[in-house]
């Protein structure tokens, strides 16, 4: 089953957003997960852009990357724009997204509808 990490710095809004839509929108038999370098709470702002398309991410929990097994992971997709990006050392596939870190309403639904867009490309590529 390939596993896909969304990794920023805070894990409160962009790849919370990624794991959840992913999760409604992949095909079967794949595994999402989302990290930070520096965990937050997960903004409120992300769980009502998602559920305004009935997507419930209310139970996901900001993590650390020390929470992640890192040797499952099949490719890291970060979303920093802004800010310094983590790191992670290993062999793994790796795109940059590179999404600003939304602050209202209207920009959560921004970086949801771009993250609509851009996810068939993961699980495209196991397809192939």
């Amino acid at each position: 089953m390939p596993t896909i990490l969304f990794l920023c710095v805070r894990n409160s809004a962009r790849s919370q957003i990624a794991e959840g839509l992913a999760r409604a929108m992949a095909p079967q038999g794949y595994h999402f997960l989302s990290a930070g370098s520096d965990p937050g709470t997960v903004n409120p702002l992300a769980v009502q852009a998602l559920a305004e398309q009935q997507i419930d991410i209310s139970t996901q929990r900001a993590k650390g990357l020390a929470s992640i097994r890192l040797d499952a992971v099949d490719t890291i997709v970060t979303l920093c724009a802004e800010e310094i990006c983590p790191v992670v050392p290993g062999q793994v596939r790796r795109l940059h997204w590179p999404l600003p870190d939304p602050k209202e309403l209207a920009s959560f639904r921004a970086v949801r509808d771009e993250l609509r867009r851009r996810l068939p490309a993961l699980w495209d590529q196991f397809e192939r």
